[in-house]
């Protein structure tokens, strides 16, 4: 699970609930049989429908759903492990398998009822990425939507037998664009992606085609599960031996997980670490790895939930004599923020980033260190939320663009003169990286320098760029696609 910012505006948490499929008459955890009596036969793809309905219906979150669906119905082992590459592939690979759904249902996957249409964007992914037989795909489709929406089940065998007729790769060559005469719509169509994001990494990546296939490509793939070895309480190279995994490339908190659950392992029990992105380690890192002049022991997470990268930051101040004040607008995150760095230097403040100098708690040019992880689309991030690609919208970011500029305009007068402050977001999006902070310093009232952000981050990391600011990439450094800016206050 990645602990970034993405799906939210500051201040509020977009609605996670769990659920079953539409025309469930139950909750998902409670194990009941859907509307009609008649359970689908295998509970692995029930497992993976319900959660697919869910994210589709509530707005929920795989990440958080799926566990509880699995755990309620008593899932684990190989029909876990089942369900969740259903659930994350069919997500994944949404927008395409809708044309495919929609070639051969003669319809727009609009107009076909929530229920069925989410069954066969299932049973589609079964039968084009998977090695589930044909014959068990179509018959398992068919038994789901008869339990879900019975008036459609001769209609999703006649859709299924018409995927299962053509391979993958005939489907891609028949409804994408020509390469040469629409690249960006191409790559949509090849790697799964809608084109406005093709589009935003493309321009990201200097116009370069081949490197924005390669990012499409990586973000297609299931993520490693990162965990932050916290400074003072745990070792990454120990941790790695101790959880049967490998230390990371880059940040020297990072360990690699090779599976298996981390909520499992008693080091996130006992605080010794967390599960956090490696790129978001060496981003936090990277802020306290700045040189500043003069006192250095008050510091400021800006926007700290969930507590990623403040319980990073927390650790190192313990062992530096620093103390963290951490800002949390949502008062639910906050207690996250809370549970995160219990036992460390850190005061949780729930209230509102943009406040700096309106109340008490955050005077002006009092804090040495600042770091505003900004509330993002997260883009960076679409590997460990494969349903955020299809969720956002261009419409989502002028007023997330305008709230980041706020918390940076904030942070600038928080920092005192000589201090420094870390932006970061998840995203590659142009408009959320450069244009915030060339905007959000512009527009702050305060003298500032760009600190070059290489050097603060590990040596022999490629792919950094010409600096002064630095942007993380899955196909390059194998973390998520986090941006970092370092400015000094100078007046």
């Amino acid at each position: 699970m990645s602990e970034h910012k993405a799906n939210r505006p500051h201040g509020s948490g977009r609605p996670r609930r769990g659920g079953g499929g539409p025309g469930y008459d139950r909750d998902s955890r409670t194990g009941r049989a859907p509307r009609g009596g008649r359970p689908p036969s295998d509970p692995a793809r029930q497992a993976a429908y319900e959660a697919i309905a869910a994210v589709h219906r509530d707005d929920a979150y795989a990440n958080l759903v799926l566990p509880e669906i699995l755990r309620g119905m008593g899932l684990d082992g190989r029909d876990a492990a089942f369900a969740t590459e259903l659930t994350y592939g069919t997500l994944r690979t949404l927008g395409t398998l809708d044309l495919i759904v929609a070639s051969a249902a003669g319809r727009d996957v609009a107009r076909i009822d929530p229920p069925a249409r989410d069954a066969l964007r299932l049973g589609a992914y079964q039968l084009l990425h998977t090695r589930v037989p044909a014959h068990a795909a179509v018959n398992q489709t068919v038994d789901l939507v008869r339990s879900v929406a019975p008036g459609a089940a001769g209609f999703a065998n006649a859709v299924m037998r018409t995927i299962s007729e053509t391979p993958l790769e005939t489907w891609l060559e028949r409804l994408a664009p020509s390469y040469e005469q629409d690249p960006i719509g191409n790559l949509a169509v090849m790697h799964n992606h809608p084109q406005w994001i093709v589009r935003a990494f493309e321009e990201s990546l200097g116009g370069d085609l081949a490197d924005t296939a390669r990012l499409l490509i990586e973000d297609n793939q299931p993520p490693v599960v990162h965990l932050c070895a916290r400074p003072g309480r745990a070792d990454a190279v120990e941790l790695a031996d101790e959880v049967g995994g490998v230390p990371g490339a880059f940040s020297p908190y990072a360990v690699y997980l090779n599976g298996g659950s981390p909520r499992e392992l008693a080091a996130i029990g006992d605080g010794r670490a967390h599960v956090q992105d490696e790129g978001s380690q060496l981003v936090a890192a990277a802020l306290l790895a700045a040189p500043i002049e003069g006192r250095d022991t008050r510091w400021l997470d800006l926007c700290a939930g969930p507590g990623g990268k403040t319980g990073l930051i927390g650790a190192i101040a313990a062992a530096r004599g620093a103390e963290v004040t951490a800002v949390e607008v949502a008062e639910h995150r906050a207690r996250l923020v809370e549970r995160a760095t219990e036992g460390m230097p850190v005061t949780v403040l729930p209230m509102d980033g943009r406040s700096v100098g309106r109340d008490p708690d955050l005077p002006e040019e009092s804090f040495d260190r600042v770091l505003v992880d900004a509330p993002c689309t997260g883009l960076g991030s679409l590997r460990r939320r494969p349903e955020s690609r299809w969720r956002r919208q261009p419409a989502d970011l002028p007023p997330l663009t305008k709230l980041q500029r706020e918390l940076l305009v904030a942070a600038l007068r928080a920092v005192r003169p000589g201090g420094v402050v870390a932006y970061v977001t998840c995203s590659p999006h142009m408009v959320e990286t450069q244009v915030t902070v060339t905007e959000g310093s512009r527009r702050s009232g305060v003298e500032v320098d760009f600190i070059d952000a290489r050097p603060l981050l590990p040596p022999g990391m490629p792919g950094l760029g010409s600096g002064p600011t630095v942007q993380l990439w899955p196909h390059k450094h194998g973390t998520d696609a986090m941006f970092l800016a370092v400015l000094r206050r100078t007046a």
